[in-house]
């Protein structure tokens, strides 16, 4: 946590040094008030008469001390907020840049829901923590022993009362925290939960009415809530229980102490006003135990929340940066040697010796059942994952030598599930390219055959776009996809199965389209419909992560069972056999 409170460490300091002024305010008006006590109201140095311009007199001087003082106390909370907003916010940022360096399995180690809490609830509670720890450490410390110093000072008798029970005030503290603070790092878990639940029902929330579910998501976002009040109440039931003890061990002492007092007075040792100051002081030093509660419960907090950023800014990528920055002589070119790929946590291989190579230019389609390895192919080209075995290579280089910038740079990818922005239709098309102008985008956008149903709508480019897309259909989601993917000046154009939303006219459209706008770019097409692949300058058939087949559209047809099966499925038997025949 240093290297974010030492940038900012010179707010802290003057944070400090105007709350040692607040409390330095605070601890001298008792002596104050027992001197007009003492000697302007009861006149016990000047024959028992009062004097009136000694209480003027030091009135005055009390509300200058007040006065400064507060001006003190406002000063401390603008410096303790801009040293505690601005680690926060340093701390936010760099938490959210490591987030996106992670990969696929690490963001699944820690889940959607968890990563939120950490970087909203969690750093919160860090940001609380270091503000407090500036602002009560000094405050508590010195309300807590200044007034058991000025008490001494005044009657050594009250200084001993308020000493026998600090004893007790700090057992209780101990316990109480000892047994709050394992509830601390359980509440965040819960609140995980929470967010897992709230982020995985909001995004599927179609699914959730059309399959009439709403009453079990009810029920079980209703469990894990009543888990976390459930720790949340045992938390401030032990707290509940700290604050009256501590007060009622106070109040004892301050009872002590008149007792004390009046019987001190009696004899003369002591007067009145001193009694009043010692009150005085014991309240202040009861405040100074109960600011120190909070003050330890905002640790235990905090420390429980920075233990779990702590693991989101120290964790190190899995996907180690190459070096290479993607300037070859080939550009497009994609080959697989005898690549193998196992999941993280799994022990059954997805793919198995894979050797394939696409040149420049080339239109490779890729079809096999559901399951067979074909989008995690595709992913690895990006290295969104590391071959578990074997390499490829783009542009003669292999991927694990990239920059990943430079690598995703020379790639564009369109994905069955649409990804769209709460943003203007124009905006989601530019993610491909942030420096394209209106005349590109809408280029790319009757590419994919998009600019139609783009042009009917009341904005045209600038209609605003739902959270998820959800204001748009399948099929139009899907050919902004494309849309930003053709937009992107990329080598390499990977379609995963990003058509199977538009009929068939408008994917032959799209394909033509394609043709013609990026002839030299390199396309991996994966499809399940036959009509999708048939253009495709070769056709690799995947079944149970291998290459079982590989030719072109009338190559498989005729050498292929398994191609035929599909074509027979989706076309027809009788044309099946009059092909045949023809050949």
């Amino acid at each position: 946590m240093w290297k974010y409170i030492r940038r900012y460490l010179p707010y802290a300091v003057i944070a400090g040094i105007f709350m040692i002024g607040e409390v330095s305010m605070d601890l001298l008006q008792p002596g104050i008030m027992s001197r007009i006590v003492d000697d302007g109201v009861l006149g016990l140095n000047n024959n028992n008469v009062g004097d009136l311009n000694l209480i003027w007199r030091l009135g005055i001087q009390m509300i200058c001390l007040v006065l400064f003082g507060g001006l003190c106390g406002s000063l401390n909370n603008v410096f303790v907020h801009m040293f505690g907003q601005n680690i926060g916010n340093e701390m936010r940022k760099d938490s959210f840049r490591k987030i996106m360096s992670f990969s696929f399995p690490q963001m699944n180690g820690f889940g959607t829901g968890s990563l939120v809490t950490r970087v909203t609830n969690d750093i919160t509670q860090v940001q609380n923590f270091v503000s407090q720890f500036v602002r009560s450490m000094i405050r508590t410390s010195m309300l807590t022993f200044g007034s058991m110093f000025c008490m001494f000072q005044l009657n050594i008798r009250f200084g001993q009362i308020i000493l026998c029970a600090f004893p007790f005030l700090v057992g209780t503290l101990a316990v109480c925290l000892w047994k709050a603070n394992p509830l601390f790092s359980k509440l965040q878990s819960e609140l995980d939960g929470i967010n897992a639940i709230m982020q995985e029902d909001v995004s599927g929330i179609r699914i959730i009415k059309a399959c009439v579910r709403e009453v079990y998501e009810k029920l079980r976002f209703g469990k894990a809530n009543d888990a976390l009040i459930k720790t949340q109440l045992r938390t401030l039931l032990i707290f509940a229980f700290m604050n009256p003890t501590v007060n009622a061990i106070m109040y004892l002492a301050v009872a002590v102490i008149l007792a004390t007092g009046s019987y001190e007075v009696g004899i003369g040792n002591t007067t009145p006003g001193n009694i009043m100051a010692a009150i005085t002081y014991t309240t202040q030093l009861l405040n100074g135990i109960l600011g120190m509660v909070m003050l330890f419960q905002n640790i235990s907090r905090g420390l429980a929340s920075w233990k779990r950023v702590k693991e989101v800014l120290n964790s190190q990528p899995d996907l180690a940066d190459g070096i290479f920055d993607g300037n070859t002589d080939k550009q497009g070119e994609i080959e697989f040697r005898d690549v193998s790929f196992t999941y993280p946590g799994s022990e059954k291989p997805v793919l198995s010796h894979i050797d394939f190579t696409v040149h420049r230019g080339e239109t490779v389609a890729i079809m096999g059942a559901t399951g067979c390895g074909k989008t995690t192919l595709v992913n690895l080209i990006p290295r969104f994952y590391d071959v578990t075995r074997g390499a490829i290579l783009v542009d003669g280089v292999d991927v694990r030598q990239y920059r990943q910038k430079a690598l995703r740079d020379k790639i564009a990818i369109a994905l069955q599930k649409s990804e769209l922005f709460s943003a203007s239709i124009s905006d989601n098309i530019r993610w491909g390219d942030p420096d394209s102008s209106e005349d590109e985008i809408k280029n790319a956008a009757m590419t994919a055959q998009a600019d139609s149903f783009i042009s009917a709508t009341a904005n045209g480019y600038d209609t605003v776009v739902a959270e998820r897309g959800m204001s748009l259909s399948g099929g139009q989601k899907q050919r902004l996809s494309i849309a930003r993917a053709v937009l992107k000046p990329a080598e390499i154009l990977i379609f995963d199965d990003s058509s199977s939303a538009l009929d068939l006219k408008t994917e032959a459209n799209l394909y033509n389209a394609l043709s013609d706008s990026c002839p030299e770019s390199t396309k991996i097409i994966i499809a399940q419909r036959i009509a999708s692949v048939r253009r495709a300058d070769r056709i690799l058939l995947l079944e149970n992560g291998t290459i079982s087949a590989c030719g072109t559209h009338e190559e498989l047809l005729k050498s292929c069972p398994s191609y035929q099966d599909i074509y027979e499925s989706q076309i027809g038997k009788e044309e099946l056999e009059w092909r045949r025949t023809k050949s």
